[in-house]
């Protein structure tokens, strides 16, 4: 997410058991152990200066964040988790939660009153609300509960692709209103409906953005490692895009070829060069701008 920053790894989980809070307890804990024992590598972030200590010392920096928010069970588990070293919230998954609507929900019934409590409990923690995956009223919702900015930290642009996974140009005028970020991804069946597709069309979105309410509120939030989903073994594959709807629209390939592998973001560069963005503003997408809104949200 904040790649030029220090190279960031937001670790993500969506889990989906039968108890999300035990399971999210053993996600923090991995991800705890498996840092501390690979501090060679890996450092982990609890402010935002710490990004700033791992880029100076060559590490890549990880930022604990989970894809649900259905394992806080009620408003003090936001400080628990908080205090266990989650930094990030997305607030649903796709599907209905006690908190709101998923993307691929039928109906939106946008942000319950729970849902406003949680958010209330994420603003006094200092934790950041994401929207990625919710629905447009709950999207909205959130944006307009939250005191602080928030940020839709991997989506794309409905007004070039028709996914449930995109937002509104509505959400991203009022995301950008309250000084939120929205980090574009790489996954091909967001990008573009259609083949070819390639790094031009990740640039579309970022352009959109840029054009539609300036260059502050823009990112990167690529939804995959370096690698991507297609050197998966098939049957894995096969097996995670069994578990969504159709809206999902899946191809033969999930990652975008000039958007996985060591050069993803280099190529990302020259394109964005081709576009006759500045230093300054390329600094700005590929990092800047989530720092700002990582050190203006996180207590």
């Amino acid at each position: 997410m904040l790649g030029v920053c220090a190279n960031v790894d937001q670790s993500g989980a969506s889990l989906s058991g039968s108890d999300p809070y035990a399971e999210s307890l053993k996600f923090i804990a991995f991800w705890q152990g498996f840092v501390g024992r690979n501090s060679d590598v890996f450092s982990l972030v609890g402010a935002a200066s710490d990004i700033n200590l791992a880029k100076k010392n060559k590490l890549c920096a990880v930022i604990i964040g989970e894809q649900n928010s259905h394992h806080f069970r009620n408003t003090k588990d936001v400080k628990l988790f908080y205090d266990l070293g989650q930094r990030v919230s997305q607030l649903t998954y796709n599907n209905q939660n006690l908190i709101g609507s998923g993307c691929l929900e039928r109906e939106d019934g946008g942000l319950s009153d729970f849902g406003v409590s949680i958010i209330k409990a994420m603003n006094e923690t200092g934790m950041l609300v994401d929207t990625s995956h919710c629905g447009d009223k709950t999207t909205l919702d959130a944006i307009d509960s939250s005191a602080v900015p928030i940020a839709i930290t991997h989506s794309n642009c409905r007004a070039l692709i028709n996914s449930p996974r995109a937002k509104t140009d509505e959400a991203i005028i009022y995301l950008s209103r309250k000084g939120g970020v929205m980090g574009i991804t790489g996954v091909r069946n967001f990008v573009s409906a259609t083949d070819p597709t390639t790094i031009v069309n990740v640039v579309d979105h970022i352009d959109h953005v840029k054009n539609l309410v300036g260059l502050d509120h823009v990112g990167i939030g690529t939804d995959a490692d370096i690698w991507g989903y297609d050197s998966l073994p098939h049957a894995k594959v096969a097996a995670m895009e069994s578990t969504y709807k159709s809206g999902y629209a899946f191809r033969d390939k999930i990652d975008i070829d000039d958007f996985r592998g060591p050069l993803k973001m280099y190529n990302l560069v020259e394109e964005l060069v081709r576009r006759k963005y500045s230093d300054s503003n390329i600094r700005a997408v590929l990092g800047e701008n989530f720092f700002r809104l990582l050190k203006s949200t996180w207590k």
